[in-house]
């Protein structure tokens, strides 16, 4: 019986979307198509994969012995091509990089543009993500994360410290800040430090606005909807605001700049996290709120 690696992928699809509409989604085809790819598969197979509950598809004993195949063929696929990738000794290719939005905006930009005049022949995909990003499986080849505790599996160097403190308007007087409204972000973000931060000060009644990111929380606050945590890199230097206390240590986190083990001698990828690095050490500073 001849299996090939997209009827793994497939049903891996399904068990982890739990139906043929998202796997079909996922996969780029329409249901009708995945409904047929499903039945010849089992058919193929002469045995179910899945049984077909109201709550979703669930894997059978069978089902579940080729999902563990599929994740083990993936995790060497994977392999293989970070493997390949990181044998490339002149600095061209493609080059996937993750960064948070917020600082991607304000100051990764210049960053690439004086990158890619230095190395012409590498060509930059930039994904903006709040979420981490599994480099493992070459989501992306290089991380810009804000982070108290990167993963272990992964190598790089800190490049700053990110402080935290209070903003409010510029064109504003404010005494006791406890009296303030407040813009807090939410119990998702950075472990819900933040939410407890403004807990702390503030009863429960004085947060205006909850945000579940912390992109937007700099333009609520110059909106004048409150008084809010912000990173101190970009807030400091925004005219329109004024920091009324801080950097707060509670709030603060690394500035990393991250690889896989396997990518970390491919010239493309060496290059561009030396660059970053190089760019940012005279910004510590303002990273750090000083």
């Amino acid at each position: 019986m001849a299996l090939d690696w997209d009827e793994f992928r497939f049903a891996k699809a399904v068990a982890d979307r739990g139906g043929l509409t998202a796997a079909a989604a996922d996969l780029g085809i329409n249901h009708s198509t995945a409904f047929r790819r499903l039945a010849a598969l089992e058919a193929k197979l002469d045995t179910r994969l899945f049984e077909r509950l109201r709550t979703g598809y669930v894997p059978t004993p069978a089902g579940q012995a080729m999902i563990a195949a599929a994740a083990r063929i993936e995790a060497d696929v994977a392999r293989f091509t970070r493997v390949v990738a990181g044998q490339g000794e002149t600095p061209s290719g493609e080059l996937r990089v993750t960064a948070p939005a917020g600082f991607a905006a304000e100051l990764l930009m210049p960053m690439l543009a004086s990158f890619t005049e230095r190395y012409p022949d590498i060509r930059l995909e930039l994904i903006l993500a709040e979420a981490t990003l599994n480099l493992s499986r070459r989501d992306a080849d290089v991380a810009i994360r804000i982070s108290r505790e990167p993963s272990e599996t992964l190598v790089g160097r800190r490049l700053a410290v990110t402080a935290w403190g209070v903003y409010g308007r510029a064109d504003r007087a404010y005494g006791d800040l406890a009296r303030e409204a407040w813009i807090s972000p939410g119990p998702l973000v950075a472990g819900g430090s933040f939410m407890r931060f403004v807990e702390a000060r503030v009863p429960p009644d004085g947060v205006r606005l909850r945000l579940n990111a912390v992109i937007g929380l700099e333009a609520a606050v110059q909106a004048g909807l409150g008084i809010g945590p912000l990173p101190c890199f970009t807030a400091d230097v925004n005219p329109a605001l004024q920091r009324l206390s801080g950097p707060h240590p509670e709030l603060g986190a690394d500035l990393w700049i991250l690889t896989h083990p396997d990518l970390r001698h491919a010239a493309r990828v060496r290059v561009f996290m030396e660059h970053i690095a190089e760019a940012l050490l005279p910004l510590r500073p303002r990273f750090e709120g000083r």
